[in-house]
């Protein structure tokens, strides 16, 4: 029988993060400036934004961030490449390059065989590759559970910054990947069924939908990761002071997410997602919200204003009694 990765994991992906809720309330008060800084604080604490961003001198700025998760799909090199691509997002979602990125292992050596590290850390390497950024060392330690990510360098235009509190009312929203990604890797965790175009989403860099972005003029975007479309919105239209109406029947979604949402491959992360954000969601129309809520691997950006190719999901309003309106 094949050695199934995922089934070494309590969950999978970024649906493993701690529920925005708890999150906010962790670091809460632990924004601090130093003394004697070396560069100015652009993007810290406040919005929860996708990094942290430091001004270095006029016209560059360092953009720093990390991630990593357990397995979210059995094999190794896909899941290297998956959580490399999910790692650099942050970097392309503040609107910046990816520079150097270091890993960082957790492996459970008297469970799982040493080759396997070999296939995940290849897989990151091959992505970061292709993101023209040195992958250079890292940190590795014993973990009962496996875990794999990256912590990103990047650098910047402050003048090209894109934010989650910059949006403005009067401006598109546009999503530059389809979701279904957790339902779909919560299915593949549950019954080995494997879907191919959820692994190309996932590995497909945000790069070029960043790039397109900026040339596009946008200031405001995000990513779309653990927290779901409707939990990244809210965090985008409460940051930026206004409201979020999203059209759901514009939504896009990968290939059997419907299904697989129907059959109850629904994972612990996106129900809580759910919780947290349904207070601050006025839904007019009759939508999936947990499909809303799915937390997503790896998604793709949030963007207030159009980009090329890019489907338009909603629009940006004047605040209303809610963050975030479906219709």
């Amino acid at each position: 029988m094949a050695l199934r990765l995922t089934q070494f994991a309590h969950g999978g992906g970024c649906a493993c993060k701690i529920p925005p809720g708890e999150l906010e309330q962790v670091v809460a008060g632990l924004a601090r400036t130093p003394r004697d800084p070396h560069g100015a604080l652009l993007v810290g604490l406040e919005t929860g934004d996708d990094a942290a961003v430091v001004r270095l001198r006029e016209g560059l700025a360092l953009v720093a961030t990390t991630d990593f998760f357990p397995p979210v799909v059995d094999d190794a090199y896909d899941w290297g490449r998956i959580a490399a691509a999910n790692a650099l997002s942050d970097v392309y979602a503040m609107g910046g390059t990816p520079v150097v990125a270091l890993n960082l292992l957790g492996w459970p050596r008297d469970r799982l065989p040493l080759e396997l590290v070999s296939e995940v850390l290849r897989g990151g390497l091959d992505i970061a590759t292709e993101a023209g950024c040195h992958l250079a060392g890292g940190h590795s330690v014993d973990d009962p559970e496996p875990k794999y990510g990256l912590a990103v360098t990047g650098v910047v235009d402050p003048a090209k910054l894109l934010r989650n509190s910059t949006g403005v009312a009067g401006v598109p929203l546009s999503l530059t990947k389809p979701l279904g990604l957790g339902v779909l890797n919560n299915r593949h965790k549950a019954t080995g069924d494997t879907f191919p175009e959820a692994i190309a989403v996932m590995t497909t860099l945000n790069r070029d939908a960043a790039r397109a972005a900026v040339d596009a003029g946008a200031v405001c975007a995000t990513d779309v990761t653990g927290f779901g479309l409707l939990g990244h919105l809210h965090k985008l239209a409460r940051a930026s002071g206004v409201t979020a109406v999203l059209d759901s029947s514009a939504v896009p979604y990968l290939d059997g997410a419907r299904e697989s949402a129907a059959a109850g491959y629904v994972s612990g992360g996106t129900r809580r997602n759910l919780d947290w954000v349904a207070p601050h969601v006025d839904f007019v129309a009759d939508a999936d919200a947990l499909l809303l809520a799915d937390a997503q691997t790896s998604g793709g950006l949030l963007v207030a204003g159009e980009v090329p190719g890019a489907p338009v999901v909603g629009e940006l309003v004047p605040r209303r009694d809610h963050t975030v309106v479906v219709r």
